[in-house]
């Protein structure tokens, strides 16, 4: 008999980060608002959490984070000036990202690390399960991982995980998962957590991306939990004792993922996140995509 698990109804998503990797466009700008075509990477992720039913996000910030909340917030003096143009198109954009969804904020302070980041979150998720998106991975909403997620956390309660396939030689990038089969394809039971491990200690070709569905214990782990891997607060540590130990806060499972994720932590891959995802936009696909092969013939 299938169990009753509280039905998850917030997002935590993570934001702090300094993006280093993108200096010097990051100096004064948060790498969660550099533009992914049209729209910065942290809308996208924001639409996500709200496509899965999770309307109540909170966003852990930073410094420099202003622009972030300025993005969720409306432009009364922009919308004005839209309306007295008669621009309804580019109105509607505008107002698009102020009512996506109920948004609430909270800095992290000092960067410990993602495990930190995510004990920001305790006073506003509770004792409820919750769901952590991390703004570098985005997912194409025509591949509902986030749905699958909760679908599984809901039927067998505790944490679950998002995880893809990766070549052996990237795994040292990842957190890495040790996994045994369920009687669903897609589904995995994880039975031990590595950060960024080396290739040859590592305990399966699973790595974790940036969703995840946590039960609320995790964060008397995190508070207990000491600075691991490059000197922070690993939340892939806590999750690690979780498995280990159902019960404290239940199983942990994870969903494989084989779908279309884009990595924008990345700037080769955020070059070319841009690029499919133009690609595929009826406005604007059918000129670039022309343009596009016209430039590769010539270069190639």
């Amino acid at each position: 008999m299938t169990q009753s698990h509280p039905r998850i109804s917030k997002a935590v998503i993570p934001a702090a980060g300094l993006g280093t990797r993108f200096l010097p466009a990051t100096k004064a700008t948060p790498k969660e608002m550099l533009p992914v075509v049209d729209k910065p990477a942290i809308q996208y992720v924001v639409e996500e959490a709200v496509s899965a039913g999770l309307d109540d996000v909170l966003m852990i910030t930073g410094r420099n984070k202003r622009p972030l909340e300025d993005h969720f917030d409306r432009n009364y003096e922009l919308e004005s000036a839209l309306e007295k143009k008669g621009d309804a198109e580019r109105l509607a954009k505008v107002q698009e990202s102020s009512d996506l969804a109920t948004m609430h904020y909270v800095r992290q302070g000092d960067p410990k690390g993602l495990g930190h980041a995510v004990l920001c979150a305790a006073p506003h998720v509770g004792h409820e399960p919750f769901a952590v998106l991390l703004g570098d991975d985005l997912i194409d909403p025509r591949d509902p991982l986030l749905q699958r997620m909760i679908e599984v956390q809901e039927r067998h309660g505790g944490s679950v995980i998002a995880l893809m396939e990766v070549a052996p030689e990237q795994i040292h990038l990842y957190g890495c998962a040790a996994v045994e089969t369920t009687e669903d394809g897609d589904v995995v039971r994880v039975t031990g957590l590595v950060e960024k491990p080396d290739v040859a200690d590592a305990p399966s070709h699973y790595a974790v991306i940036g969703r995840y569905v946590l039960d609320p214990h995790v964060f008397g782990i995190l508070r207990q939990t000491e600075p691991g891997r490059g000197g922070e607060i690993q939340l892939t540590d806590a999750l690690q004792q979780l498995a280990q130990d159902e019960k404290v806060g239940g199983p942990v499972h994870g969903v494989v993922f084989k779908g279309r994720r884009y990595d924008t932590g990345d700037r080769g891959d955020y070059l070319r996140a841009i690029v499919r995802l133009a690609c595929e936009r009826e406005d604007l696909g059918p000129d670039f995509r022309t343009w596009l092969r016209s430039y590769v013939a010539e270069e190639m």
